[in-house]
């Protein structure tokens, strides 16, 4: 398993905990990640994985934002620092400012361009509870 893959599998299970805990979705803010997803999505691979990792099928959706990293508490509590893959683009540059940043501060501020969604399907954007917006 690709270290984005492990990556994706433990964002999954914070997902799951989010929305079972009425959280909102966290954002998918790397772009090394985010690739394994969208390679992923569709497959029944994908679908087991989601089951495995978040109880339940995950969707995908379009959803762009900018900001503080909501879920990087409950990431660190489970599995410890964000490794680097997380400041990674697709085509594999690392962000060195930005993980710096974060290995400084325990801070992530950071651009996404998705959230995932409780069930399979990608047409809904949920609010977002802390702003009212979609």
């Amino acid at each position: 398993m690709s270290t984005a893959t492990t990556e994706l599998r433990r964002f999954l299970t914070i997902t799951g905990q989010r929305l079972k805990n009425g959280q909102p979705a966290p954002e998918m803010f790397s772009p090394a990640v985010d690739a394994a997803w969208h390679e992923m999505l569709g497959t029944s691979q994908y679908a087991a994985l989601c089951q495995e990792s978040a109880g339940q099928p995950i969707g995908h959706i379009a959803n762009k934002g900018h900001g503080p990293i909501a879920w990087v508490t409950a990431y660190e509590e489970a599995y410890g620092p964000l490794p680097q893959i997380w400041f990674t683009d697709a085509d594999g540059n690392v962000d060195q400012e930005a993980l710096a940043r974060y290995r400084t501060t325990g801070t992530v501020v950071a651009e996404w361009d998705c959230t995932p969604t409780g069930g399979d399907g990608d047409d809904v954007t949920p609010q977002r509870p802390e702003t009212g917006r979609r």
